[in-house]
């Protein structure tokens, strides 16, 4: 039977399950089984270490260990002393991981597990809930990433809310594919230590290892992207006997890639989040995937959504970042969407993300969806390009096989307005995406440039 979210309590977790369930599993990593005893004594280690080396309250250390037991051993250690994390994003350049440690103020960059001297100190065991837990820079999709400040508060907030919508099984392993430099993959590791359940940590996304992980019964969540369960769909993928659900977020799902995760009985659920409001604020159940194909669901316990006058998504709630708040209270989240009149939230794409084409207005997501129908595509992403008689036209970057770009146009031409239909398409072997799935279309419009 799942267990009630109540029954989480408002403390550093890994203590806690050290003291109440030693033995237990607190991550599988690099074919090894942590403890949570083991997990809470390589913690305190390390934060000794930390405190060794001058680390103490306020401060903020930056990581780019790679996702691990190491990396579980920093990240619990530091409430220990009083600081907050920064996960590097590991695929950077180094000129832009070196701006990282510079906008973060970071007191020290940990590039290898600590070793050596650790100080005679008395380490916290209770914690401020609005002290800064993490801060973690957003995806950079348009412009260079920011730093958003993540509390306790916040961190706790998210997880309670996520137990509330999936429930919390004592025997679940969460698979963790994604970069622990991004929200939605440092989550897992948080929530898991919250729950006293156990992360199934792997240091990359493999296709044939995640199947192995699934067809093996070995994961009971996981947390993925459309491109991940794409390539595990062409894997192969059949069966997933102990899944209770798969997150899915990053991006719009193809209705084709629903019902393939619908016919194997694979609980699919699409979420909605952000680096600001601590991972997922909306999820639709996976009984609802095809019938509502394109919702991202009902906001998730204490979470507000307000759709503002031009259609921008607003949120608020106690896992939104406080310093991501407008003047108004409100998160402004540069997403366009609506509300339907049973809750619902459909995101139609970035305010941005909108082309004026001869004074028409055509959303990319809309153009999007229209490709991602077509059997041949697996990949679509449209951006407007400038043009001296329309001012911008629709331009349409696609992977796909067996199919030209001019039966793509009159494909879209016969599900949309002529003027969305892209005046041009370019096939091309892979889009760019970040870590976290999402679309760089600002790689896109450099292409042409």
């Amino acid at each position: 039977m799942s267990k009630p979210a109540e029954d989480i309590e408002f403390e550093l977790p890994l203590g806690r399950w050290a003291r109440k369930r030693p033995e237990r599993v607190a991550l599988v990593a690099g074919g090894e089984e942590v403890t949570y005893g083991e997990l809470d004594a390589a913690a305190r280690r390390t934060a000794r270490r930390l405190a060794a080396l001058g680390v103490g309250p306020g401060d903020r250390v930056a990581t780019t260990l790679a996702p691990g037991a190491e990396f579980a051993a920093l990240l619990h250690a530091l409430p220990l002393v009083g600081a907050s994390l920064v996960p590097l994003n590991t695929r950077l350049s180094g000129a832009e991981r070196a701006w990282q440690v510079e906008d973060s103020g970071a007191r020290l960059v940990v590039e290898e597990p600590l070793d050596g001297e650790e100080a005679d100190v008395e380490l916290r065991e209770a914690f401020d809930p609005d002290a800064e837990h993490a801060l973690i820079y957003t995806s950079g999709t348009t412009s260079r990433p920011r730093g958003v400040s993540l509390t306790h508060r916040n961190q706790l907030s998210s997880a309670i809310a996520s137990a509330w919508n999936i429930g919390v099984e004592e025997d679940d392993r969460w698979l963790c594919v994604l970069p622990l430099f991004h929200v939605g993959g440092l989550a897992i590791l948080i929530r898991s230590a919250l729950y006293g359940t156990a992360a199934l940590v792997r240091e990359r996304f493999d296709v044939d290892e995640a199947k192995a992980d699934l067809e093996q019964g070995r994961a009971t969540l996981a947390s993925l992207v459309p491109t991940m369960l794409r390539r595990l769909a062409e894997a192969g993928l059949e069966r997933a006997p102990r899944l209770r659900a798969a997150l899915l977020g990053g991006g719009p799902v193809p209705r084709d890639l629903l019902e393939w995760a619908a016919e194997r009985g694979l609980p699919v659920l699409q979420t909605y989040g952000m680096t600001e409001t601590s991972s997922q604020i909306a999820t639709l159940r996976a009984d609802e995937a095809l019938a509502l194909k394109g919702s991202a669901g009902r906001p998730l316990p204490g979470v507000e959504l307000r759709i503002a006058p031009d259609g921008e998504i607003l949120a608020r709630g106690p896992m939104v970042s406080p310093g991501a708040l407008a003047p108004d209270g409100w998160l402004h989240t540069g997403d366009r969407g609506r509300l339907d009149e049973r809750g619902y939230l459909w995101v139609e794409g970035r305010l941005k993300d909108v082309i004026v084409t001869g004074g028409e207005n055509v959303a990319c997501a809309e153009v999007e969806e229209a490709l991602l129908a077509h059997p041949a595509v697996r990949d679509a992403g449209v951006v407007g390009e400038p043009d001296p008689e329309w001012g911008e036209v629709v331009a349409a970057y696609v992977v796909a096989d067996g199919v030209s770009a001019a039966e793509l146009v009159e494909h879209c031409r016969a599900r949309l307005a002529r003027y969305k239909a892209p005046r041009r398409v370019e096939l091309v072997d892979e889009l760019p995406r970040n870590a976290a799935g999402k679309l760089m279309r600002a790689k896109l419009l450099r292409k042409r440039s």
